[in-house]
């Protein structure tokens, strides 16, 4: 089987990127990238490129070569689907906020839509892939949707989870550890496996293009994040017990990551996980466990969440601890707001959560991201509903300078990791801020001893 038109539904994280670089490695197929989000349309279709709604090196340029030729971005979302062979389902699945699960489970009424949609419009056969991330079992319910439509049209489900990083996701995609493919076993299932590992072929050893059922498919992406997350909190924990021993968590993670059995990735402390999958995927991994009545299973998974919350509550507890016990009236700069560097994602962002146990200690606070918009700052914090929108605008100030920022602060506090950060001249950052100067590096990235020599008295997660 031959693909010549697919469809995605949802330009958000996953599907534009992955549908761009699907169309550069591809450009026999016509790809058009739905949103109902008429503004994230219009963004991925800015004339000069640069107002594009996802920053990611690299990404430019692939959205650059691939559309107008055999990529488009559209809010025709029927047309789409009506005209696409393939279709890739790729909308939100956030953690519900209400009702049975609220806190834990997947909100699968996006993916739902999508399903009630597809079979309105369909008038010919599909293969429709889930992209987004879901629960085990969440094809049948699909299936049971688009087997029901009464137009005796056929339908094959698959799942194709997406295992990109933000900030390397190009290159992720570009270059994959595996693209894992599950459907059914039947001939029709393997057939709609095999139109799919063909495209991905084009450009991806075969080798390296692993076919399973369904639910083992959707079940690996879950246990994926969880497992990454797992080790972020495992070495974060160790970070705090490197503090009162006296040993430093950077030697630490290097002589067990040179442990071939261990492996040195994701073995760097920081001030806590964020982004838009770990805390999700393993909160909907715990709610399954539950559902099934695996109740120390769960309880084990949901212990790296409590991990994850703890160093970034201990972070900020820090930061007014060392500043003699109260940061009310004080200037705390920010330096990061993003969750990770170069990404402007902040979903989940450490820094929000920081900000907001230092607000309520009245604190004042500065921030300077590279990629983040004053919008989106405040636009997190507003979200927590901690505060009134006019007192968050009050006490957090967003500046478009990093010099600026931290012009007469009592602390800097390192959220972000990104490059720039360490270019920085600090011996002007030390002229400019309120003695005794504190810095607080909460991804570990700045030179201490440099630092002390400047006079800053410099603090950072697990040393």
């Amino acid at each position: 089987m031959k693909i010549k038109n697919i469809c995605c539904i949802g330009a958000g994280y996953v599907g534009g990127p992955t549908m761009s670089v699907l169309a550069i490695q591809n450009p026999d197929i016509k790809i058009t990238v739905v949103d109902i989000n008429e503004e994230r349309i219009k963004a991925w279709n800015d004339k000069d490129l640069n107002g594009l709604p996802i920053y990611e090196p690299g990404l430019k340029e692939i959205v650059q070569k691939a559309r107008g030729q055999n990529l488009f971005f559209s809010t025709d979302v029927e047309k789409a689907i009506d005209e696409a062979e393939m279709i890739f389902i790729s909308v939100n699945t956030p953690t519900k906020t209400y009702g049975k699960g609220k806190g834990m489970a997947a909100d699968l009424k996006y993916i739902e839509l999508c399903a009630r949609q597809i079979a309105k419009v369909a008038t010919t056969d599909k293969i429709v892939i889930e992209k987004s991330t879901l629960p085990v079992r969440t094809a049948q319910a699909i299936k049971n949707i688009l087997d029901n439509t009464g137009n005796g049209i056929k339908f094959q489900i698959l799942s194709n989870p997406e295992f990109l990083a933000e900030g390397t996701a190009v290159q992720d995609l570009l270059n994959p550890d595996r693209v894992l493919i599950g459907g059914e076993e039947s001939d029709e299932g393997k057939e709609a496996i095999d139109a799919l590992v063909d495209i991905y072929a084009s450009w991806i050893p075969r080798e390296r293009i692993l076919t399973t059922n369904v639910w083992s498919s959707e079940l690996s992406k879950l246990v994926a994040n969880a497992f990454l997350a797992q080790r972020v909190s495992s070495i974060n924990a160790i970070s705090e017990l490197c503090e009162v021993t006296g040993a430093d968590v950077d030697e630490v993670s290097r002589a067990i990551g040179m442990d071939s059995r261990i492996g040195p990735k994701f073995l760097k402390a920081s001030v806590g996980f964020g982004g838009s999958c770990f805390q999700k995927d393993i909160l909907n991994l715990v709610y399954i466990a539950k559902t099934y009545g695996l109740n120390e299973v769960a309880d084990y998974w949901e212990q790296v969440i409590i991990m994850n919350d703890h160093q970034k509550n201990r972070f900020a507890e820090n930061i007014v601890s060392t500043l003699y016990n109260t940061v009310s009236g004080k200037k705390i700069t920010f330096l990061g707001w993003a969750f990770k560097k170069d990404t402007n994602d902040t979903r989940e962002s450490a820094a929000i959560y920081v900000a907001d146990a230092l607000l309520n200690e009245q604190a004042e606070i500065c921030v300077y991201d590279p990629k983040v918009s004053q919008e989106r700052i405040y636009a997190d914090l507003d979200y927590l509903n901690t505060r009134s929108p006019e007192e968050n605008r009050r006490l957090v100030k967003v500046v478009k300078d990093p010099y600026e920022a931290c012009q007469e602060a009592h602390a800097i506090a390192i959220l972000t990791e990104w490059d720039e950060f360490k270019e920085y001249d600090w011996k002007r950052i030390f002229d400019s801020v309120i003695k005794p100067a504190f810095v607080f590096d909460g991804r570990k990235i700045l030179n201490k001893t440099t630092l002390n020599k400047m006079g800053f008295e410099y603090y950072a997660i697990g040393s």
